[in-house]
């Protein structure tokens, strides 16, 4: 989806916070000494796996020791960058993004702060700005991934674009393939339209062409409004000779580094030969966010994503209706200007996914088998893509890397829904204790269902989750495997919670186990429309269950605040999961940039669109 925020060419406003200081008392009684710090450089900017030294000036103290942090948390993080005990910092591959609060991830910057060791009272800290290497100009013939567009992509002083994505053959022509909403201006493009590199938006003068390059001409695109099923956002443009790489490279995706840095490397080449699946881990590389790395969510999505006729436009002029979408896990996945960028998985770069859009929770593409078939040439040959072998994707896989999609915390439960659950628990406690698979029962948290009780079925590793209940009374079960349980039979709230000490956190996704795919599909079949027809379910597809590993799940995607009275636990014998989330989006309007740059070019603001 193209995505809008804001470029000020005014100068940035720079965040920094001055060390502060203070008396405190230790608990021995004594008083700690007052201390300030300041670090330096207050503001630097750091591209994507770059590294940048800080140094830091206590006074008040001949302690002169600190501590280093990154967004509070000390030695840092893979989604904001590390920083070593002597200061030097090192940017993640992916540019750090935050939710906005309507709905949109939007880039942001990471603090890092120097903590007295003397008095940790006494602070200093700098604000570092990451950025993408993807954006610039390139010399000679381009890489993929890169900033790119219809050149044709302005209207009332704006600007648009998006990624270049990735490039395919047909009948031995080149073609970039990128979504239509960035290459064809969402169905208003006109065939032969110079595509050009950097997008209008990262050119030297913020939506003038001059300084851009001609790398290819738009060929053909999937029309949103009138297409057959299953839609895609997807449009081929013929490469310009020599103008573009032969050999598909993309930025930042191969299996070797220089000087820390990922090289550009091909999606392994040809048809596609595997599909998107529950849990399988990702990449990819676009314009905005770099090189980001996380786990797929959900497949066969149906969701409604609205569209705008023109760049910047505030009011939609269509809504496509999608079936078939793939979902990756964590809005810092992607960000506005990231639309058109190939999905790749991290262990063999085989295609998946093109990236469309998203929302704050979570990143949507379509399936790559439906956009490949939607372009059918002579012969009703369908492209393949350029590319080479089988290889990892080595950025995935480093120390400094995007943040793994961590497991959101179950919402506090309420003590009517402990006091329901425990009423269910007692009442069923004989029958759940004669299942020889099951080893003890207690009540806690449901992450398939925030904010709703479970009754927690602790049985041993490797019994069929065939013979426990998915439900009891309307109330949902979470499967715990284990080896020896200490404590067995109708647990106390002390004993299950000695039990969960020793228990991890369950993962954001689990690979299927052989059979759920195809139980799960027929279920989404038969109720997904159905579903969708409720306004505050914005989304439907298949996943697995967080509260029983390996187990299949309904995936209803639900608008952030709305109650989840009305959704079953169960449907035709499958679990259902509950991710809130913000509407999918292909573009942001003026007054919910996202995703993008949105900046009138008189003034220097440019926008564009994920």
């Amino acid at each position: 989806m193209r995505r809008m925020s804001k470029i000020l060419l005014a100068p940035v406003c720079m965040l920094w916070i001055a060390g502060c200081s203070g008396v405190q008392t230790n608990s021995g009684g004594g008083n700690l000494p007052q201390v300030t710090v300041s670090v330096t450089p207050p503001s630097p900017t750091v591209p994507i796996f770059g590294t940048q030294t800080f140094s830091a000036r206590v006074t008040g103290s001949s302690n002169t020791a600190v501590t280093w942090e990154v967004d509070s948390v000390i030695g840092g993080s893979q989604a904001k960058g590390y920083i070593s005990s002597a200061g030097v910092y090192t940017a993640p591959s992916g540019v750090p993004t935050k939710s906005n609060g309507n709905g949109d991830s939007v880039v942001t910057t990471v603090m890092v702060t120097a903590v007295s060791q003397a008095n940790p009272a006494g602070t200093g800290s700098a604000t570092v700005t990451v950025t993408s290497l993807n954006q610039g100009a390139q010399s000679g013939a381009v890489k993929l991934g890169t900033s790119g567009g219809n050149i044709n992509d302005t209207n009332s002083g704006f600007c648009c674009g998006g990624t270049l994505g990735s490039l395919v053959t047909r009948n031995k022509i080149q073609y970039i393939l990128s979504n239509n909403h960035v290459l064809a201006k969402s169905d208003n493009g006109i065939i032969g339209d110079p595509i050009n590199q950097p997008g209008l938006m990262d050119a030297p003068n913020t939506c003038l062409p001059a300084g851009t390059t001609t790398v290819a001409h738009l060929s053909e695109f999937f029309n949103l409004q009138t297409g057959p099923m299953p839609i895609v956002d997807a449009a081929l443009a013929q490469v310009v000779g020599g103008q573009v790489d032969a050999n598909g490279n993309i930025l930042l995706l191969g299996n070797t580094i220089t000087n820390g840095v990922p090289d550009p490397g091909a999606p392994r080449g040809g048809a596609p030969v595997t599909s998107a699946s529950t849990g399988q881990a990702v990449a990819k590389s676009g314009r905005t966010t770099g090189l980001t790395c996380s786990t797929v969510l959900a497949t066969g999505i149906g969701a409604k994503v609205d569209y705008f006729k023109n760049c910047g436009d505030t009011t939609k002029a269509f809504t496509v209706t999608y079936t078939d979408l793939v979902s990756v896990a964590g809005g810092g996945f992607s960000a506005g200007g990231d639309s058109g960028a190939l999905i790749v998985t991290q262990n063999t770069a085989d295609p998946v996914a093109l990236l469309l859009g998203g929302s704050d929770t979570d990143t949507v593409g379509n399936a790559i088998s439906d956009v490949l078939a939607a372009f059918p040439g002579a012969g009703n040959l369908t492209p393949t893509f350029v590319g080479s072998g089988s290889h990892q994707v080595i950025g995935c896989t480093l120390p400094i890397k995007p943040a793994a999609v961590t497991v959101p915390l179950a919402a506090p439960l309420s003590a009517e829904a402990i006091r329901q659950a425990n009423m269910v628990r007692d009442q069923r406690a004989s029958e759940l204790l004669a299942n020889p698979a099951v080893r003890a029962i207690a009540v806690g948290k449901s992450y398939d269902h925030p904010g709703q009780a479970a009754i927690l079925l602790f049985v041993s590793r490797g019994e069929s989750q065939a013979r426990t209940p998915k439900t009891l009374d309307g109330v949902p079960t979470r499967v715990i495997e284990g080896e020896d349980w200490a404590r067995q039979g109708l647990l106390t709230n002390e004993e299950s919670a000695h039990l969960l000490a020793n228990v991890s956190e369950p993962q954001i996704a689990y690979a299927l186990q052989p059979g759920e795919m195809e139980r799960a599909r027929i279920v989404n079949t038969a109720h997904a429309a159905e579903l969708l027809k409720q306004a505050e379910i914005l989304g439907v597809g298949i996943t697995s269950s967080m509260d029983a590993p390996g187990e299949a799940a309904l995936m209803i995607y639900l608008k952030h605040g709305a109650p989840q009275d009305g959704i079953p636990v169960v449907m035709d014998g499958l679990r259902t999961r509950v991710r809130e989330t913000s509407p999918f989006r292909s573009g942001r309007d003026g007054a919910n940039s996202s995703q993008g740059c949105r900046i009138p070019a008189a003034s220097g603001i440019a926008k564009t669109n994920r």
